[in-house]
């Protein structure tokens, strides 16, 4: 049971953490990183979004092309994708204060639009 409320706790920590963060390439952009190192500054941030993925896989359950799916979908998003507009609609689920399905639509719907400019 204990084994249980962690991994869940880690899940909702970890995945809040991959939305709110801005991507890699954004923070990196906003130190002004270049040559070495962004290199090693894109290096590490990939190494820990792979860690924080792989602990929301785990919580979500996910196991074989699933978890794959998710995993990489999820580095992807940390790392140059859609996570800026994931923690927008989060965001914004929050300013109306949604919870549970209605939430979960509202942030797929939201994201999702924002992918079509919409």
């Amino acid at each position: 049971m204990q084994k249980t409320f962690i991994a869940v706790a880690l899940t909702l920590f970890a995945g809040a953490a991959v939305a709110a963060d801005a991507t890699c390439a954004a923070r990196a952009a906003e130190k002004n990183l270049a040559g070495a190192a962004k290199t090693s500054f894109m290096t590490k941030c990939q190494t820990d979004a792979e860690s924080r993925c792989d602990l929301t896989a785990e919580g979500k359950n996910l196991h074989g092309a699933a978890r794959t799916s998710f995993v990489k979908k999820c580095v992807s998003d940390a790392v140059s994708g859609d996570a800026d507009a994931a923690a927008t609609c989060e965001q914004a689920a929050d300013g109306k204060n949604l919870h549970g399905a209605a939430r979960t639509s509202f942030v797929k719907k939201c994201v999702s639009d924002a992918a079509d400019g919409n």
